[in-house]
């Protein structure tokens, strides 16, 4: 592979653009490049997943930092001439619903709400699942402006969800138990 970035700095965002894959330049505060940002800070947020996760689950997290990368680069993409960019596919999507279908089928029924915690994994799982959230609604944004991959949307939909079955799943398999949402409490200050 040939060097991609010999020079890190440019001098050429001082102005407070970008650069776009085709070599446009927009606000660094445009919505597109927002969404690019969360797409990255998840990814960023995955990596400390992966980290602090048993071995058994970071092969498909590797596999979606991956995907995370593609959809970046495809939103880099957006309105260009460059033809279509091999992006985010049904394929992967169902990938992911499958993954998404094996660790839940291993867990008990949800009865109650949880609250975001458990071990550092799973509490940095939901760290990543609420990153991602916002950058669905980042991409939700955009996609009113400029038509976004359909298979696109679907996979960061579909990613919360799966990050926060993972949590789930690693906290099951460490042994910590799930904090439940302390309704009652609540409900009965209300009433006295």
């Amino acid at each position: 592979m040939a060097n991609r970035l010999t020079k890190i700095y440019t001098r050429t965002g001082d102005d407070g653009t970008t650069g776009k894959a085709d070599g446009s330049r927009v606000a660094k505060d445009d919505g597109l490049i927002a969404a690019i940002g969360d797409i990255d800070e998840l990814n960023s947020v995955l990596a400390t997943v992966i980290v602090h996760a048993p071995e058994a689950f970071t092969d498909t997290l590797r596999t979606i930092q991956n995907r995370l990368f593609d959809i970046g680069a495809e939103l880099a993409m957006t309105g260009s001439d460059y033809g279509p960019f091999p992006g985010i596919t049904a394929d992967d999507v169902a990938e992911l619903e499958q993954e998404l279908d094996r660790l839940n089928d291993k867990l008990e029924p949800l009865k109650e709400f949880i609250l975001p915690g458990g071990c550092a994994a799973a509490a940095y799982c939901h760290h990543a699942r609420a990153v991602c959230r916002r950058a669905e609604r980042s991409l939700v944004s955009v996609n009113r402006s400029q038509a976004l991959n359909k298979e696109l949307m679907c996979y960061v939909n579909r990613l919360s969800d799966y990050l926060f079955v993972l949590a789930r799943s690693i906290n099951h398999t460490q042994g910590v138990e799930e904090i439940l949402w302390d309704s009652d409490k609540r409900k009965m200050k209300n009433e006295k």
